[in-house]
């Protein structure tokens, strides 16, 4: 059939699928690559994985020759109901945020706005090759609020988990709200919808998340928690949730970019993964991507945007980062002791299995991340005929990791339906998001006023020294010298 919003041709609902041809790295635990492979998808799941494979009648077939067949993308912490505010805040540090989301305009969301929100970020999901993301959903002021990010949610063809928070107050304080467990119980397991609870812990000796905790082991809840963030969260927190028995293996710890080897022993004694924001984090000010550390320790990764107020909403552009970042820290630890690296130690194959099968374990379903018979059909074609950067396809994971952007995915399926065929996303009426996330804006810009809103997007710049240089053929005196002049007095003084 032909989908009316964008005229490509799409199979009928619970027709078989077939991705002929491709290289397909099926992210297994044996490393299996197939080049001139097939994919098989019948109903919602993997049926068959091999070269020249025999179909049912009337299987749609889908050109992967030239492209690479992999497991749908898993980010596993996005802030999604920030992205009508996308890029206003390229610009801030952490404290910034902080400061704008927590203490000042936080608040002015409505139930609307983190719908718009989070229905804007779930199609960019879609249409990024990430099936599967974990709205990390701290803005949730209200259940009205939570309803509204969770239809957003159930509105979007993609696979998402709502993880509940609210950093208006304490996680004791609505996780324990009568209203609230109401709401995670009815909504449990709703359509492919799963469930978190979103807090973090401040490390005070107090420890007043403890009901927080209870909470969520009474809801059987997985945690997920910023830690080991600079200035907010520490070793402190980590402790206390050892010592009372919160840390799980379903336990995600967004960050983890500056505690000690004591905290990561801990993660790692309790089965727990790490989500590593790596743009976010070196960004913003968390501390160092920390993807050295965990392999030290045996930690289970997982990679994560973050939100899209600063960054890019794409894996791609995570695991080039994390990558970037963790070779840059072994090269120049190196250069430090007059040494030269020969070898890196992550490689490309490593982000790509932390974009896919990563994420799988770290929100605990075998299920995903891998393209095996009988797993459940997420899968992306990465293929871009009309791209002089789709060939030569020499090192598909390098391809992955380093070539490949959001414009070369193809085809996405996400439970065996397709989503997004021949680069077009299918069934997504993004006018209509668009004029709610312009609704969004305005409300926002109205409630603080131009100047505050301008003011936020653009923060001062801090001081700077400039330095003279003693390598100097004219009399110029530099800026730190003379202070700011025109260009044209610069020019008569050097002329």
């Amino acid at each position: 059939m032909v989908h009316p919003d964008n005229g490509v041709e799409q199979p009928a609902a619970g027709r078989p699928v077939v991705l002929r041809g491709g290289t397909v790295l099926t992210m297994d635990a044996a490393h299996t690559v197939l080049t001139d492979a097939d994919v098989l998808v019948v109903d919602d799941r993997i049926a068959a994985v091999g070269r020249q494979l025999d179909v049912p009648e009337g299987t749609a077939e889908v050109d992967a020759t030239g492209g690479i067949v992999m497991p749908g993308m898993i980010d596993t912490h996005r802030h999604m109901w920030q992205t009508a505010m996308r890029g206003y805040g390229a610009d801030w540090t952490l404290t910034q945020y902080f400061v704008w989301y927590y203490l000042e305009h936080g608040r002015a969301f409505r139930p609307e706005d983190v719908h718009a929100g989070n229905l804007l970020s779930a199609w960019d999901a879609l249409e990024a090759g990430v099936t599967t993301t974990v709205d990390w959903s701290h803005g949730l002021q209200t259940v009205d609020h939570a309803e509204a990010a969770a239809d957003a949610l159930l509105a979007v063809p993609g696979r998402f988990v709502l993880a509940y928070g609210n950093i208006q107050a304490g996680p004791w304080e609505w996780a324990t709200d009568g209203s609230v467990q109401a709401f995670l119980r009815r909504r449990r397991d709703e359509g492919r919808l799963g469930l978190q609870l979103a807090f973090d812990v401040t490390g005070d000796p107090a420890f007043p998340e403890k009901a927080a905790f209870e909470a969520a082991r009474e809801l059987d809840l997985p945690v997920t928690t910023h830690a080991g963030v600079w200035g907010a969260t520490n070793d402190d927190g980590i402790r206390l949730m050892h010592e009372h028995g919160f840390m799980t293996p379903e336990t995600v710890y967004v960050h983890a970019a500056t505690l000690t080897a004591d905290s990561y022993h801990r993660i790692a004694a309790t089965g727990g993964s790490i989500s590593v924001s790596t743009e976010s984090e070196q960004s913003a000010g968390q501390g160092y991507p920390p993807t050295w550390q965990v392999r030290q320790h045996g930690i289970p990764v997982s990679l994560s945007m973050d939100t899209s107020v600063w960054w890019s909403s794409d894996l791609f552009s995570a695991m080039r980062t994390t990558l970037g970042a963790d070779r840059s820290r072994e090269h120049m630890e190196a250069h430090e002791k007059g040494e030269t690296v020969t070898s890196v130690h992550l490689r490309a194959e490593q982000v790509v299995d932390w974009a896919t099968r990563g994420g799988a374990q770290a929100l605990g379903r075998d299920d995903l991340g891998s393209l095996e018979v009988g797993k459940k059909a997420d899968v992306v074609l990465i293929k871009n005929d009309r791209s002089p950067v789709s060939f030569p396809l020499l090192n598909p994971y390098g391809h992955v990791a380093f070539q490949a952007q959001r414009g070369d995915v193809h085809t996405v399926l996400v439970d065996g339906r397709v989503v997004k065929s021949e680069h077009q996303l299918v069934g997504a009426d993004l006018a209509a998001v668009r004029r709610s996330v312009d609704a969004t804006v305005e409300h926002l810009r109205a409630s603080m006023g131009e100047e505050a809103w301008t003011a936020g997007m653009n923060p001062e710049l801090p001081s700077e020294e400039l330095l003279d240089n003693p390598y100097s053929y004219t009399e110029y005196k530099s800026a730190s010298t003379h202070g700011a002049r025109r260009s044209d007095e610069l020019g008569d003084e050097i002329g």
